[in-house]
Order: structure tokens, then C-alpha cells, then sequence
């Protein structure tokens, strides 16, 4: 048999042997091979054959093409093990796109992963392509070219014969993505997850969330009546005094007014951990469950980007309601451009409509927020207006901005433990939020119609370091609904789980203008 045959051969069984030894640093590390389900070996040993065989078509060199299969695994090791670090979830399927909001949203993601990493790995990238292409000569430039070529692709056809007959046969995933990565294995728990995600969504579960009593006519409702609502999605917020005794309880004056006289407060069961702000967000808006969702749980804006589901905006639009979505973000983030006005939101206001000066730290501050709700509350409409309001001041990453000191000494008995840096930033921009709570309340109060102001965080923040000192937060946040005088009645204070915030809100309106029109 010919060199080429014999080079071709032997990269291929080091490409099986590579690929099974790099799985052994992923976090969680998966089974060993011989202890995992047939199904889930066989594709293993397939995926990897075609990976390896797609590289050698494009690059025509055995060894190289071994080289650029193991390292484009090795980015996916990589970056499942800084996830699992940070959001307690490995890499997901769904998560391929994120290497294109990488790109378009930097700040977002490389800090993470680390700067000096990414540019040495880019770097180390470019110069092993072109030692690659200098070193190794071409296999199809030899006189036995066809018959190299002809078994690449016979490779590439048992492979893809081997995938189309075990992917069905792979053990039920249990969506519990640590548990199925380590049952089945890298390449076989993504292929799983992603054949997941071409179901849709059961929209039929949902049908009866956010709808009015039947003795309760939509259409007999005075526009009048109904309050003002304004709600906030507070990115990265907790309220951190009970997990760090020695930050000060004054951090959060105007919070704990509000909670103290809501209709209803407690914490919040989020389905998102440092991140992910989507899953929370869709829970409160929708009321899907992780369980009615699927797999479209870790992102369920795909689904909600092509498919109208019943919804908190689209419900209260019926009953008169002006809808408006305030984010200081691009739009097309999350494809909220394309779900906003699937759920019924008439306008979308997005960084478009804020200028840097308004930032506080990397983002637009959440004062800036309070002032556009001000004024949009001021505007003269018959309609009633529901604004949902998503923050990203205290968005991480934190490590970016330097601490003060004098809000350390300030906010902390005893001062923020070296290292810990993250929580002095933090607190800064909690501060922040809670003087946007006091203005969204005055601009309530001052309204010529009732108003109710929720308010929620929809994930713990990213602070690694901190965590490591003083032990990680049980990843609940906090939540309340207020409402404008008169504010005697309820005072419900429980846990409630996220998906049932947005149905709870609608409900007191429902109840408000229920009660306002028979009197």
C-alpha cells in the first residue's frame, strides 16, 4: 500500500485516540468509553471520524487535519470548562452560537475565557495554520491522489452511515446537562441535545395563562381604571446581605420600603445561574415552566422568535394597554428583535436611543433607565402603558472596572476581603438600582393613574473569587410587587418560583380593575 495510504490510515487512529484521551479534562469528566452505552461509543467514534475527515478534505494533509480537529475540541473543552466554572452548566449545543456573539458582543464573553488567553490562542492558531500548510505536502498531489481521495471518502460515508443509524439509538437525555455529559459523552450528549431542539414548544399548555376570569369581560373594563405597570428585569441582582453579614443592611434603604409595603415579596427561584438572563426573563413573561419547555429551556427565544405563545404583554395589549420594552442593549441580542413583537410589544427601545455619557461602569446606568420610564409615564395617552424594563448595569464582568475604596469602607464592616474586588463594584451598582427603585416609585406615585412596579433579578452575579472566600449564594434572587396608594390589603410574602411572577402580576391587574369598576 502506498505512504499516503499508510499516513491517512495511522492520523485516523490517532485522531480516535486523541479525541477520546482530551475528554478526560473535561468538568464534569465524562464515563470512560468502555463503560458507556453502545450507542453512545459508537457515536463518539463516528463523530470524531467525520470531524477528522472533514479537515482532511478542506486541508488535503492527514496530520494537520488531526492537528485542527484536536484543537477545535480543545476550544470546546476549554470554553465547557470555563461554563462550568462560572454558570455551574457545561457547554450546550445551543451554545455553538455564542462563538458569534463572541464576535459581536466581545465584552461579554472574553473577559470570561480571558483576554490574554483568547489573543495567545489566536495567535498560536494562525502560526500552527501556516507551519501546517508549509510542512506537510498535499496528499493529493502524489500520483496515488484518487485512491487517497476516494478513501477520505469512504470515510466520511461509513461515518455518516454509522451516525444516521446509532444517533436514534442513544439513551434518553434527562436534561440535566452534567448528568448527560457524564452518562454519555461529549459528542454524543451535544448530538442528543441538539436533535431535541428541532421540537417545538407545546403551546397548548400555555393556553390558559393570562386569561381573565370568566365572569370578567375584557371588554367592559374602563381604560381608566387600570394601573400603570411598570416592570424590571435588574440584571445580576440579589439582595446580598444575608449571604455576607457584614455588608450593611442601609445598602438597599429604598428596596426594603418598597418590599416592606408590597402587595406581595420573597425570593426568587430562577432557572438561570450567572448568566442566561433569556431562561428567567421568558419564565416571567410567558409562564412556560423548564419542564413544559424542553430543551428549549437553555434558550427559548428560538422558538419564541417564530411562534406567538400566550403571553404577560400580549395579554395586557388586550385589555388596552400600550406595551413598551426598555433595554440598553442592541436589539437583535437573544433575537429580542424578532420575539418582542411576537409577544406584543408595540415599541422597543434599545441602545439605539442612549448616549454614552449615560453609562455608569460598561453599561448604561440604571439611572438613565429610571428616566426614560419617567418620561415615558409622563406622556398624555387614554391607554394605560406597560413598561418592562431589562437592566444591564450590574452585568458583569465585574474584574474589568476598578474598585473604590471609600465604597468598601462604606458598604462593608471591617472592609471587602482582599481579592475580592468583584463585590466593592457590585455593591456600587446596587446602590445605583436602589436610587432607580426610588425614582420608578416617585414617578409612579406622581402619575394621574394607579400604578404597580415590579421588580425582580433574574440571576446571581458572576464573582468567582468572591464565592471562593465567602461561599457561593444559593443562586435565588428577590422579587416584590408595589403598587401606589391606597396600599393597605394584601402583604403575601413567599418564594415564587419565576414562571409564575408574570401570571401573578396580571392577576392583581385583573383584580385591581375589577374591583375599581364595581365600585
Amino acid at each position: 500500500m502506498s505512504h499516503g495510504f499508510w499516513n491517512g490510515f495511522w492520523a485516523v487512529v490517532a485522531s480516535l485516540f486523541i479525541t477520546s484521551l482530551f475528554e478526560l479534562l473535561l468538568k464534569p469528566r465524562p464515563q470512560p468509553l468502555w463503560q458507556r452505552a453502545p450507542a453512545a461509543v459508537a457515536v463518539h467514534l463516528a463523530t470524531a471520524t467525520l470531524h477528522f475527515a472533514f479537515w482532511l478534505l478542506v486541508v488535503q494533509r492527514p496530520w494537520f487535519a488531526l492537528v485542527i480537529a484536536a484543537s477545535l475540541q480543545m476550544v470546546v473543552i476549554q470554553v465547557n470548562n470555563t461554563k462550568s466554572t462560572s454558570l455551574r452548566e457545561p457547554f450546550l449545543c445551543q451554545d455553538f452560537e455564542y462563538f458569534v456573539d463572541a464576535v459581536r458582543h466581545p465584552r461579554l464573553y472574553i473577559p470570561f475565557f480571558g483576554i490574554g488567553l483568547t489573543v495567545a490562542a489566536s495567535l498560536a492558531g494562525a502560526i500552527a495554520i501556516a507551519i501546517g500548510f508549509w510542512l506537510e505536502p498535499s496528499l493529493y498531489g502524489r500520483a496515488d491522489a484518487p485512491w487517497s481521495l476516494l478513501g477520505t471518502l469512504v470515510l466520511v460515508a461509513a461515518s455518516t452511515a454509522t451516525l444516521a443509524w446509532q444517533l436514534p439509538r442513544l439513551p434518553a437525555c434527562t436534561l440535566e446537562p452534567n448528568d448527560d455529559l457524564v452518562r454519555l459523552g461529549l459528542y454524543p450528549y451535544l448530538w442528543a441535545y441538539g436533535r431535541l431542539t428541532r421540537l417545538p414548544i407545546d403551546r397548548q399548555e400555555n393556553d390558559g395563562a393570562f386569561a381573565p376570569p370568566a365572569d370578567l369581560d375584557p371588554a367592559e373594563l374602563d381604560p381608566a381604571t387600570l394601573p400603570n405597570v411598570v416592570l424590571v428585569q435588574s440584571e445580576s441582582f440579589f439582595d446580598p446581605r444575608d449571604w455576607h453579614p457584614a455588608i450593611r443592611r442601609e445598602l438597599l434603604g429604598t428596596y426594603d420600603a418598597l418590599m416592606a409595603e408590597a402587595l406581595q415579596a420573597g425570593r426568587f427561584d430562577v432557572p438561570a445561574w450567572g448568566a442566561n438572563t433569556v431562561r428567567t426573563e421568558c419564565a416571567v413573561l410567558t409562564g412556560f415552566t423548564p419542564s413544559r419547555l424542553g430543551v428549549h429551556r437553555f434558550n427559548p427565544y428560538h422558538q419564541l422568535s417564530k411562534l406567538p405563545v400566550n403571553n404577560l404583554a400580549g395579554a395586557l395589549k388586550r385589555l388596552g394597554y400600550r406595551t413598551v420594552c426598555i433595554h440598553p442593549y442592541p436589539a437583535s441580542f437573544y433575537l429580542r428583535d424578532r420575539v418582542y413583537p411576537n409577544l406584543g410589544f408595540d415599541t422597543f427601545v434599545d441602545i439605539a436611543d442612549f448616549d454614552i455619557t449615560e453609562r455608569d461602569g460598561q453599561y448604561t446606568g440604571d439611572l438613565a433607565l429610571a428616566e426614560r420610564v419617567r418620561t415615558r409615564l409622563a406622556e398624555t395617552d387614554e391607554k394605560p402603558l406597560f413598561i418592562f424594563v431589562i437592566s444591564m448595569e450590574n452585568h458583569g464582568p465585574l474584574h474589568l472596572e476598578t474598585a473604590d475604596p471609600a465604597v468598601a469602607e462604606r458598604w462593608v464592616e471591617g472592609g471587602v476581603t482582599d481579592g475580592c474586588e468583584e463585590l466593592t463594584v457590585y455593591l456600587r451598582h446596587l446602590r445605583n438600582t436602589d436610587s432607580m427603585l426610588e425614582r420608578l416609585r416617585d414617578s409612579l406615585d406622581q402619575g394621574g393613574r394607579p400604578g404597580i412596579l415590579g421588580f425582580y433579578g433574574d440571576h446571581v452575579p458572576i464573582m468567582p473569587k468572591v464565592y471562593a472566600r465567602h461561599g457561593e449564594p444559593d443562586g435565588f434572587t428577590n422579587y416584590f410587587i408595589w403598587r401606589t396608594a391606597p396600599r393597605s390589603g394584601d402583604n403575601v410574602r413567599m418564594t415564587l418560583p419565576a414562571d409564575k411572577l408574570g401570571t401573578t402580576i396580571y392577576d392583581r391587574i385583573i383584580d385591581h380593575a375589577g374591583k375599581r369598576g364595581a365600585n
